[in-house]
């Protein structure tokens, strides 16, 4: 599956009439975007949503960032990977993970032990039993995955990590935890926006409420970030680790730290001052990364 080096991650597309994400995902596989990251939480569903995308386009892989496993039981999740992996070979990857605890406990679930759900789901998506037609192409999944027994069990029983509001750092950290072979894919965020006020704006913006989910800030919490770092929606030093902001060439550059640092694929996230929007003039402008 050549997901290349760089592709876009999205939480737009969800929010638009279906004609319109449509249209938006054509376009990014006419750009030259290799893979499309879309998300699941209380918006579209993401196997019937990745279905519908993956007919818009002729070449990109449609992944998922990620397919929340308690959304659905591991039958459907395998049996649905399936089905979108017979009907579109090499060109959908599932991202599973146990998601977040307030978002889980909106679903009626108890969140007890990740690590161990985790485990347990991924073992009975092996063992689902599935009477559809065979395919040849292989079932591609990766895990998400941020603290070490996580990382772990990616390399363990996935094909590797997809990491989320993480800095450079962490991606080498990841590296160093799964070992060489191990596929590692970072979510990186972008302000197309050079005034340090005005970027450090619209990042806080978008990004201040999900500081607070514990997945995340104790991760950053292990990174060396602190309390005070995480308050008010994250300090200059932590909105700089997590956003790459200013022209291409600096996002160009955050890029290049990443693959340094272990990465095989960094999904770009376009932050934007409205958040509902498509934010397809910056797009347009990262596609001559792809050069």
């Amino acid at each position: 599956m050549q997901t290349g080096r760089i592709g876009i991650w999205s939480m737009d597309l969800e929010r638009q009439p279906l004609a319109a994400a449509r249209q938006a995902v054509a376009e990014l596989d006419e750009l030259g975007f290799p893979t499309l990251w879309i998300p699941e939480a209380v918006g579209k569903e993401v196997m019937s949503h990745a279905a519908l995308l993956l007919t818009a386009s002729d070449r990109i892989i449609v992944a998922t960032g990620i397919a929340n496993l308690w959304a659905r039981d591991a039958t459907a999740m395998a049996n649905a990977q399936r089905t979108l992996t017979e009907g579109f070979p090499e060109r959908f990857l599932l991202g599973v993970g146990v998601s977040h605890g307030p978002t889980v406990a909106n679903r009626g679930h108890a969140q007890t032990s990740p690590l161990q759900a985790t485990r347990e789901y991924l073992a009975a998506m092996d063992a689902a039993v599935y009477a559809g037609a065979s395919t040849d192409a292989p079932l591609r999944r990766v895990l998400a995955a941020l603290g070490p027994r996580m990382l772990d069990l990616a390399a363990e029983l996935t094909a590797g990590a997809h990491t989320y509001t993480v800095p450079v750092e962490h991606t080498a950290v990841a590296r160093k935890r799964l070992g060489e072979g191990p596929l590692l894919i970072p979510e990186q965020k972008v302000v197309l926006v050079s005034d340090p006020s005005e970027a450090r704006r619209i990042a806080r913006r978008n990004l201040g409420r999900g500081l607070r989910l514990p997945n995340y800030a104790n991760n950053l919490r292990r990174l060396g970030f602190t309390d005070d770092d995480l308050a008010e929606r994250g300090s200059d030093r932590l909105i700089d680790a997590l956003v790459a902001w200013g022209d291409l060439d600096a996002v160009r550059r955050r890029v290049d730290e990443h693959l340094d640092a272990g990465a095989d694929h960094v999904a770009l996230q376009v932050l934007v001052e409205d958040p509902k929007a498509l934010p397809l003039r910056e797009w347009r402008e990262l596609a001559a990364l792809l050069d």
